[in-house]
């Protein structure tokens, strides 16, 4: 099981959804809730497309960090 990084951003009108580790992989939603359960639909098929590619998983690298400023 690998834990991927997913960053959800607001847009005009919706959120969409990416994981630096992963390229090509997005979602996008009217809420966050919405944004993250397409996400995770999109990251399953996605990954199940590459293995049936015979294609290299990709790893799960990247990290974030929130910074707390004044």
């Amino acid at each position: 099981m690998k834990k991927y990084l997913v960053v959800i951003e607001k847009a005009a009108k919706n959120y969409s959804a990416y994981s630096p580790d992963v390229p090509g992989c997005v979602a996008t939603g009217r809420t966050v809730a919405e944004t993250r359960r397409e996400f995770k639909k999109a990251l399953a098929m996605h990954l199940a497309l590459l293995r049936e590619r015979g294609q290299a998983i990709p790893r799960a690298e990247s990290q974030a960090l929130y910074v707390v400023t004044s």
